[in-house]
C-alpha cells in the first residue's frame, strides 16, 4: 500500500493445509508429542473460569454462539480461535516448515542485539528459541509457555544441546510471568490469536517490555485466502494494529518477506 513502511509479497500458495491433520496425527504417533499453544481457553486451568468472569466484567469481551472453529468469546471483533494442542505438534515440527514458511527468513528479519533479552511468548518444542539463543550470544532467551511438559521439553533440549543463555518461564492465561521492563523484544509466532485473554495478556507483555522495546507479532496473513488456514487462525493487518494500539503499543512496521505470514512490528514508546 502507497506511503507504508513495508514490504509486500503475495503468498506463493505453498504450505501444508489444517486439513492434513490426519498425516499430522500419525508423526504425532511417532514421536513428535508437543504443541506450541501459550493461550489455553478459561476451562484448560484450575481458576481459569473464576478469572474468566471477572475479567468480562471489566467489558474487554463479549460472548456469543461459537463458530466451529472459535471459543464464542469476542475481543474488539474478533473471535478467538480454539487452541490447536497437542494434535498439531507435528505440523509445528514438520521437517519441511523452514521450507514452506521460511522460518529462517524470520528470524533473520528479528531485529536483535548480541546482548539482548527475547522473550518467546509460546514457545512450545523451542523452534524459534534455539536460532534465537544463537543471535543474543551475550543475552538470554526466555522460554514462556503455559503447559510444564513444554517446558521441561525445552530444559531437555537445553541440555542436550548445551545452551547456557535459554531459560524455561512457566507463564499463565493472563500474564507471561515477565518481569518488569525486562525485556528487550517479545516474539509471538501463530499464537497470539489463540489467546483466552488477551487484553490481560498484551497489558502484561506490554509492562514487560523496556521502553523501547518491541514486540513482534507473526500471524498468518488475513487478507489473503490463498493462505490455506483457517480463517480464525489468521489475522489482518488492520486488527493487529487496533488491538495492539489499544494496549498502547505503537506500529512500528509490518513485513511481508514470507510466504504466508505476516511480522507486524511494534514498539513501547
Amino acid at each position: 500500500m502507497v506511503g507504508r513502511d513495508r514490504q509486500k509479497k503475495r503468498s506463493t500458495g505453498v504450505g501444508v493445509s489444517v486439513r492434513r491433520r490426519r498425516d499430522f496425527a500419525r508423526a504425532v504417533t511417532a514421536g513428535f508429542g508437543v504443541a506450541l499453544a501459550l493461550a489455553v481457553s478459561a476451562c484448560s486451568r484450575p481458576g481459569d473460569a473464576a478469572d474468566t468472569a471477572a475479567h468480562d466484567e471489566a467489558g474487554h469481551y463479549r460472548h456469543v454462539r461459537p463458530s466451529r472453529d472459535g471459543i464464542g468469546k469476542l475481543y474488539m471483533g474478533r473471535e478467538i480461535s480454539h487452541v490447536m494442542g497437542h494434535r498439531g505438534a507435528a505440523w509445528l515440527e514438520r521437517p519441511a516448515r523452514e521450507r514452506e514458511e521460511r522460518t529462517d527468513l524470520l528470524i533473520e528479519a528479528l531485529p536483535l542485539e548480541p546482548d539482548d533479552v527475547v522473550a518467546d511468548v509460546g514457545a512450545g518444542t523451542g523452534y524459534f528459541t534455539f536460532p534465537i539463543a544463537a543471535r543474543v550470544p551475550a543475552g538470554k532467551v526466555l522460554a514462556v509457555d503455559i503447559q510444564p511438559e513444554m517446558l521441561a521439553l525445552i530444559e531437555a533440549r537445553k541440555n542436550d544441546l548445551g545452551v547456557e543463555n535459554v531459560q524455561s518461564v512457566l507463564g499463565g492465561a493472563t500474564d507471561p510471568g515477565l518481569a518488569p521492563a525486562s525485556v528487550d523484544l517479545i516474539l509471538i509466532v501463530d499464537a497470539y490469536h489463540e489467546f483466552s485473554h488477551p487484553r490481560e495478556m498484551g497489558e502484561a507483555m506490554r509492562a514487560a517490555l523496556k521502553p523501547g522495546g518491541r514486540l513482534v507479532l507473526v500471524e498468518y496473513r488475513g487478507e489473503d485466502p490463498d493462505v490455506p488456514i483457517k480463517p480464525l487462525h489468521k489475522m489482518t493487518e488492520a486488527q493487529a494494529r487496533k488491538e495492539m494500539e489499544a494496549i498502547g503499543l505503537a506500529w512500528e512496521a509490518t513485513l511481508d518477506p514470507l510466504p504466508q505470514q505476516h511480522i507486524f512490528m511494534f514498539r513501547r514508546p
